[in-house]
């Protein structure tokens, strides 16, 4: 399976200002692009901080009289890599109570910014890719089943298995690894085995003959 990196979500022309951008200039870019928050970089083109809209309105809500983003930024910038799964960068805005995070290359240097909007892409994955993937990924090349062994119903997000795995343990592995796939919003289980070999009592009616 291949995750969705942060590369594959990111708005790679990424709005930025300098620390000597004006309060008005960075409050007219968040609006005329209709963003939250806008990196700002030194001369050679790395995160030096970040301006949120929260930033400008604590400005009028305090005492201090910053009117550039080097007065008003919170710094350091909490940065993602290109690399990085979706997954990771979520886990980082959330640790921080952040919306946006500049992704930057090797050097540091930015390159574009991912959102919480670029993230929810990953549930609007059309139901047909998220059966593929687990037909073809999970099943036959993971697990070395034939495509044809379950069945595989995808609805808004939510596969629902069915169908009869020859042993018992491989059921909570193929749950877990659909749980994985981008895109599933649940999964819902309703696989049956022939071989219990985890050592404790089957339920009735889930062996074969």
């Amino acid at each position: 399976m291949r995750h969705r990196r942060v590369a594959d979500l990111m708005t790679p022309t990424a709005v930025s200002v300098q620390r000597g951008t004006a309060f008005k200039e960075i409050a007219r870019l968040l609006d005329e692009y209709g963003i939250t928050a806008v990196p700002v970089i030194d001369e050679d083109e790395r995160p030096v901080g970040v301006v949120s809209e929260a930033d400008l309105l604590r400005r009028h809500t305090s005492r201090t009289t910053a009117s550039t983003a080097e007065g008003l930024m919170s710094s350091p910038a909490i940065v993602a890599q290109p690399q990085w799964s979706a997954i990771r960068a979520a886990r980082v805005m959330e640790e921080h109570r952040i919306k946006r995070l500049p992704v930057v290359d090797g050097s540091g240097r930015l390159t574009g910014v991912i959102s919480r909007s670029d993230l929810l892409q990953l549930f609007l994955r059309r139901d047909r890719a998220i059966q593929e993937e687990i037909l073809e990924d999970v099943l036959t090349q993971t697990l070395g089943l034939a495509p044809s062994a379950l069945t595989v119903d995808v609805s808004d997000g939510r596969v629902t298995l069915s169908g009869m795995v020859e042993r018992r343990s491989l059921l909570p592995v193929f749950v877990r690894l659909c749980e994985s796939v981008d895109g599933v919003v649940e999964v819902v289980d309703r696989l049956s085995y022939r071989l219990d070999d985890s050592g404790a009592t089957a339920a009735p009616g889930t062996l074969g003959d």
